[in-house]
């Protein structure tokens, strides 16, 4: 079947938390099978992996930026569940899209605002995600989300890596494997300037590391390859419970994110947790190089054996503030040479029928 150019669309709200673009669809997908979001993200994942393409790759997108998809929550005490994409591929949580997610529920009404502060549920690919949103004259001025227990795999490792030499690293589970390097020790002040040049560091260091690590969660298993690192500046103390640090986080292949990331911050948690710097109750900003920042305060922790190995869990929040961007329909033009619509139409709902998700949510925004 040949499709018209008004016969697939999506509709979609662009939002950033701290630089990040993150784009939220909330309208156009069918419904996808699966008995829980982390099912839905891996049908999406395995058969439709054509949405994540079209709208990270020119001329719908970047790679630099995010996609969060609305679907329905299988927990009854969440009121949405989201899948994250990113050029990597399907992070189970991420701190920022999670920001940018519960902004945009907010402000398309699917959500009803509340004056002052509110809390709600969601519900990730990897589980329940707590939220508390703060309005302001109707203006959503900050959320503060769960971070995953996060916690340090491996302290101070080395390892060879081609045109780098000797590099120290740390490994942390935050929602995805991370690499934690000091920048200093690398010739990086963490400025703009130096962009490029994180990316290209952080890419052979992950190429490195996957190349003699195999990496496996605690409870969940395999959760993918390392697709993470983290760039740490010096810790500067602001207040006798907050910290301030300057940070960069990159992405495999090749993305230096706007922001520190809510997850990079959840990992630098673990890690000054695991070096006696932090404590419970403390707080670390975490400064990009555009000087935008993630605010993530240790909550509690908890030890956890599995096996032979024991570890130290650190339970978390992160803070930020999100921003929207537009609101706009998305084209689905399969007829330009530069879109491809593989993997594709057995999920995008056929305007000319009456099936496109969250059509009443978008009438209510």
């Amino acid at each position: 079947m040949k499709y018209a150019r008004e016969d697939l669309r999506l509709q979609v709200m662009d939002t950033h938390a701290a630089g990040d673009v993150s784009r939220i669809v909330t309208g156009g997908v069918n419904p996808l099978p699966g008995g829980t979001v982390r099912n839905q993200m891996e049908y999406l994942a395995s058969n439709a992996d054509g949405l994540r393409r079209l709208l990270l790759s020119e001329p719908y997108g970047a790679p630099e930026m995010s996609v969060d998809l609305i679907v329905t929550a299988s927990d009854p005490g969440a009121s949405f569940g989201y899948i994250i994409m990113e050029v990597m591929g399907y992070p189970i949580y991420s701190g920022s899209n999670t920001i940018c997610t519960a902004t945009a529920l907010l402000e398309s009404g699917l959500i009803p605002k509340m004056e002052g502060e509110q809390q709600f549920t969601l519900e990730s690919p990897a589980g329940l995600v707590d939220i508390r949103a703060r309005v302001t004259s109707g203006v959503v001025e900050a959320i503060t989300c769960s971070g995953l227990p996060s916690y340090i795999h491996s302290y101070r490792e080395r390892i060879q890596v081609p045109g780098r030499g000797e590099v120290t690293f740390s490994l942390a589970y935050s929602g995805g494997f991370y690499a934690l390097v000091e920048a200093a020790d690398l010739g990086f002040q963490l400025i703009l300037d130096e962009e490029s040049r994180l990316a290209r560091c952080a890419h052979a260091i992950v190429e490195a590391i996957r190349a003699r690590e195999s990496l496996s969660h605690y409870t969940l298993g395999d959760v993918g390859e390392l697709s993470f690192l983290h760039f740490m500046g010096p810790v500067e103390q602001v207040a006798d419970d907050f910290y301030r640090s300057r940070s960069a986080t990159y992405v495999h292949p090749g993305v230096i994110c706007r922001s520190t990331t809510g997850s990079g911050t959840s990992a630098r948690l673990a890690l000054m947790h695991h070096q006696d710097l932090l404590s419970p109750g403390d707080r670390l900003e975490t400064v990009s190089l555009r000087n935008t920042g993630f605010v993530g305060q240790i909550t509690g922790t908890h030890p956890v054996s599995h096996g032979t190995a024991g570890y130290e869990v650190v339970d978390n929040t992160i803070t930020g503030r999100a921003f929207v961007l537009s609101r706009s329909e998305v084209l689905v033009n399969c007829d330009d040479p530069l879109v491809d619509c593989g993997g594709l139409h057995h999920i995008l709902s056929d305007t000319r029928t009456d099936k496109i998700q969250g059509r009443q949510g978008s009438k209510r925004g």
